[in-house]
């Protein structure tokens, strides 16, 4: 059976995915028909109904969840791992409801932190998550929200981080930061998404267990970020939580949409949102 999948460029998801893609484990009968994308895109196509599996943020889901259900296998959540709000050093006392501030995309689970921190700081402008350090560097905007890698390069440019998200989360909660996920459609027959789910994990597994194999699928997609930072990013995102959420990443999960909910965020969510084992 062929499925269309999406997921993004970033380490941690091409790290992941090689092993799936590149049929270095028994793919069940299963073929894919790739869309690899920024995940604020992602998200996108997931409002359309594009993609049979694909990589969401959390906080998109949130909206999502009529049509999409949450495999078991696949997620980047973790500590110490949150979004940071960054800006030049002459701003870092400023007060942020003031600032204008670039953020990758409006359904990014890093949008939602920052409207749960700061829910009077209204003054966004979404754009790709890799211009973010360059527009508050030109003054276009006065700081931005990073994900992915860019945590790892700020300070190589003179900018520095007026508060960690991830740890403003960990704070309150004790539970690690659910960011991204994968999810697949509701309308595929459960032996199928249960398949995908198995496929996935075995994907996940081999990665860890040969972690030089997929380096070159990894660079080819990331050709302009130093090797020690695509390392670091995987290290970071990829983890147990990624092999298989068990108790505390769903409860992590449930959390996150508890607090949309009650933050007027979302309406109200399903019960159902996790694929059964």
């Amino acid at each position: 059976m062929r499925l269309t999948l999406g997921f993004s460029p970033c380490p941690n998801d091409t790290f992941i995915f090689d092993a799936l893609v590149n049929k270095k484990i028994d793919t069940e009968g299963l073929s894919f028909e790739l869309t690899i994308a920024d995940v604020e895109k992602l998200n996108k196509l997931a409002f359309q109904h594009s993609l049979d599996i694909t990589k969401v943020s959390y906080y998109a889901y949130a909206c999502l969840m009529q049509d999409y259900i949450v495999l078991d296998a696949g997620s980047a959540l973790g500590n110490n791992c949150g979004p940071l709000l960054i800006s030049k050093p002459e701003n870092q006392n400023s007060k942020i409801e003031g600032l204008t501030i670039a953020i990758p995309g409006k359904y990014t689970t890093a949008n939602f932190l920052l409207s749960l921190a700061f829910p009077e700081a209204m003054n966004k402008i979404e754009m790709l998550f890799s211009d973010i350090e360059n527009a508050i560097l030109q003054n276009n905007v006065d700081a931005g929200l990073i994900i992915h890698e860019n945590r790892f390069t700020y300070q190589d440019k003179g900018l520095i981080k007026i508060i960690d998200l991830g740890e403003y989360w960990e704070a309150k909660t004790g539970l690690p930061i659910p960011l991204g996920g994968i999810v697949i459609k509701r309308s595929l027959p459960s032996a199928i998404s249960q398949k995908v789910n198995h496929v996935l994990r075995k994907s996940v597994e081999y990665a860890l267990a040969n972690p030089a194999s997929s380096r070159e699928y990894v660079r080819q997609y990331a050709q302009e970020m130093a090797e020690n930072v695509r390392k670091q990013h995987i290290q970071l995102y990829v983890n147990n939580y990624s092999i298989s959420l068990g108790n505390t990443g769903r409860n992590a999960v449930k959390t996150l949409f508890e607090w949309a909910q009650k933050n007027t965020l979302i309406a109200k969510t399903m019960k159902d949102i996790f694929l059964s084992s």
